[in-house]
């Protein structure tokens, strides 16, 4: 394995463990040598999630819509952020860099998201 798909909230959600599982997921991909590939925001679980990988030093690659770029306000401390031209490109690209998934808590983006991976 090289890199994980993190689904997972542009917000922070409505409990404090949510954020602190995003920064411990962040840290365990570090520590086994995984890379990220998330939705490239930068607030909420999104850039949590991507600010604790960075600041161990590993790879985050970000994905996100020309539409939402500065509507979710895409992380400019990336390794790398693709912007693409719909949802369903940005799924798409997720899923063609990675070699697994995994999800932390969201709103319906994040279950669209999941459930087409499933599927």
């Amino acid at each position: 394995m090289k890199r994980i798909c993190v689904f997972c909230g542009a917000a922070e959600g409505a409990r404090p463990a949510y954020a602190d599982a995003a920064r411990r997921l962040g840290a365990e991909l570090v520590a086994r040598g995984l890379g990220l590939v998330y939705g490239g925001c930068a607030i909420g679980m999104m850039g949590i999630l991507a600010d604790a990988v960075r600041a161990r030093g590993g790879e985050v690659i970000g994905v996100i819509p020309q539409r939402l770029v500065s509507r979710e306000l895409a992380h400019a401390g990336l390794t790398e952020l693709r912007v693409v031209d719909s949802m369903h490109e940005r799924k798409a690209t997720m899923a063609s860099l990675v070699d697994g998934f995994a999800v932390l808590p969201g709103g319906l983006g994040t279950l669209d998201e999941t459930f087409e991976a499933l599927t």
